[in-house]
């Protein structure tokens, strides 16, 4: 029994080394492919910005969940 448990516990910590470095490789081949766009195709690296385009405090999409919110508790009243 103790052989059938260490030979268990070899292979999963054989397989688990496997995704790791196949989860590392994953993460290096991406980082290589956008800085290998990033300096042949600056074009295309500039159509989509690595950080989100936030909208900030506009008033009408402020106002626009508010009343949202407003309806829901409305309509949903607990207690």
């Amino acid at each position: 029994m103790n052989e059938m448990l260490s030979s268990g516990i070899e292979l999963m910590l054989i397989g688990m080394g496997m995704v790791y470095a196949f989860l590392a490789m994953l993460i290096l081949a991406i980082n290589v492919m956008s800085r290998l766009v990033r300096r042949y195709f600056p074009e295309m690296a500039t159509k989509f910005p690595e950080q989100p385009v936030t909208a900030g405090n506009d008033k009408a999409v402020v106002a626009a969940i508010t009343a949202a919110v407003h309806q829901y508790r409305k309509k949903h009243k607990h207690g």
